[in-house]
């Protein structure tokens, strides 16, 4: 996937080419190897969730059964070793990103729960007739927390449109950011098109007014290591489980200048400086934004999957991905009845690839789909503003992993054709 501003912060850390191949990295996936319905497993529901490799497995497995402790506060070994582990995932959150600072990461529970901190805490900052500008292709994740947080102040809250791609329509940009912005929020990535947003020039007009941009990057994140200072945002929030991770954890990684500005969002242990019956005083940075016993098991298996990441070829990926994206979008167009929702080139979008058949419902093709072995996603992907923007009610959407191989995608069309021979 291209992604403007992406940069490569485990570059040094990458396999040389010649030890890379598809099938060395299915090895690394047992799951892989199970079969459905008789058939064997092709899973294209990454955008979804993706599967874990051993490496994560395994260092799960032994925080478990060798570290397990609570973090920060226990003075005991096991205290201290588990307070290593975790705070040395935040530090692999923090190179994945070229964070300035692992001072700047937040463990949440992931995507959903980052915009919402985002949201509480920077709407205790927000006045009524301040305006928030959102685009109308966003998750629900990030846009109802947006929604909510205006009609709760009185805030305005103003929409970026899409083309009929799907793809963000920025020729105003310039003219729906006004002087009372206070905050832009994009995501990096779209779930149901692929298309890749071009945060530099958002960037570029939200500085212009002043205001902040909030990224979210849950689709992006799991495409190779980023640049969160070249892509010059504000706030950025990716979820572990899309990212080859465990589930129940994410990242939200704030800039430090914002970060220090921002009031709690949950209260209790782990987050206080001192309470006393007259007040409490908090902890500044980002242990504010972390009350109660975080993730921990989970964020050391984050750790361990950003590292996995980071150490993987991304130019040998990103050029085999390229060949699968060629195929299948040729694939798909073949199809009579197909439309296809989102750029019809190869170059420059995520490999996810949203579609509509003609006289078929969403969820039937993926049930059908699923007798094969094939494994999609039918719905209208928590996206219903980008739904009714383009007409649609629902699609059914295949999403690539660096695990994915040729095969998979001509099981894929194979299925494909013979669902659509059944249902038409």
């Amino acid at each position: 996937m291209s992604q403007s501003g992406t940069g490569q912060s485990g570059a040094d850390l990458a396999l040389p080419e010649a030890d890379w191949s598809p099938a060395s990295l299915r090895a690394q996936f047992p799951i892989l190897h199970r079969q459905v319905n008789g058939h064997a497993l092709h899973y294209l529901d990454n955008a979804a969730t993706t599967f874990s490799p051993l490496r994560v497995q395994e260092a799960v497995a032994g925080f478990e059964n060798h570290s397990r402790a609570n973090v920060q506060r226990g003075m005991h070994q096991l205290g201290v070793e588990a307070t290593d582990a975790f705070e040395a995932a935040r530090g692999s959150a923090a190179r994945y990103l070229n964070a300035a600072s692992s001072e700047e990461i937040i463990f949440t529970s992931g995507t959903t729960f980052g915009v919402n901190l985002a949201a509480h805490c920077l709407g205790q900052l927000l006045r009524t007739g301040d305006e928030i500008v959102v685009s109308v292709a966003e998750h629900h994740s990030n846009f109802v927390p947006w929604q909510r947080l205006c009609e709760r102040l009185g805030l305005q809250m103003k929409l970026i449109p899409v083309q009929a791609s799907g793809s963000l329509d920025l020729d105003g940009l310039e003219t729906l950011v006004t002087e009372r912005c206070r905050l832009v929020a994009v995501s990096h990535v779209s779930n149901v098109t692929g298309s890749v947003t071009d945060l530099k020039t958002v960037s570029r007009v939200a500085r212009r007014r002043g205001a902040l941009l909030f990224v979210d990057g849950a689709q992006a994140a799991p495409h190779g290591p980023l640049d969160v200072q070249a892509l010059d945002v504000d706030c950025y929030a990716f979820s572990s489980h899309k990212c080859y991770g465990p589930t129940g954890v994410g990242v939200l990684w704030v800039r430090d200048a914002v970060l220090q500005t921002l009031p709690p969002f949950l209260v209790g242990g782990g987050m206080i400086e001192r309470v006393t019956c007259e007040g409490t005083r908090y902890l500044h940075g980002n242990r504010r934004f972390e009350a109660g016993t975080p993730p921990l098991v989970q964020a050391v298996g984050l750790g361990a999957a950003l590292d996995w990441l980071m150490e993987l070829p991304w130019p040998a990926i990103r050029r085999y991905e390229l060949g699968l994206t060629t195929r299948l979008l040729q694939g798909l167009s073949a199809i009579g009845g197909l439309s296809l929702v989102g750029e019809r080139q190869p170059q420059g979008r995520a490999p996810i690839f949203s579609f509509a058949i003609e006289g078929c419902h969403s969820h039937d093709v993926c049930q059908i789909l699923d007798d094969y072995g094939v494994a999609l996603r039918g719905g209208h992907h928590c996206a219903q503003p980008l739904m009714d923007s383009l007409g649609l009610t629902a699609t059914s959407r295949a999403s690539l992993a660096v695990f994915n191989t040729r095969e998979d995608v001509e099981a894929l069309l194979h299925a494909l054709q013979r669902t659509v021979e059944l249902l038409r």
